[in-house]
């Protein structure tokens, strides 16, 4: 039995790993939005954060009524309770993956989870 599994993301308008990757901890998707598009609605969360990072092209997010401009390498990350709904800009499209987690629920990271293997 494997202890990793793997998986391919094509040129999809959105794509979820959950699934694919039989994720346990966080809900990863790849979403594109051809330009002038956007999220069809407006959302919120119960209990995860999200952290967005943006791949390519342009466009911007509303949080909670404020209007935040994003471009390829910036790193957003929003609050549960926030309403967001994200937009590409109306000349160029906006490529991004969003991760979902449950709001304070890391309690070690990085090396402090790790186990070294000498």
């Amino acid at each position: 039995m494997k202890n990793y599994k793997m998986t391919s993301v094509k040129n999809e308008a959105r794509a979820e790993l959950h699934d694919a990757l039989g994720l346990t901890g966080a809900e990863i998707s790849i979403n594109c939005l051809p330009m002038g598009a956007s999220v069809p609605f407006e959302h919120s969360h119960k209990q995860n954060e999200e952290i967005y990072a943006i791949l390519e092209g342009a466009g911007r997010a509303v949080i909670d009524g404020e209007c935040v401009e994003l471009k390829a390498g910036d790193w957003l990350k929003i609050e549960p309770s926030a309403k967001r709904r994200f937009f590409a800009a109306n000349d160029r499209a906006i490529k991004y993956i969003c991760i979902q987690v449950k709001s304070n629920s890391l309690e070690e990271y990085t090396t402090g989870d790790a186990v070294i293997e000498q």
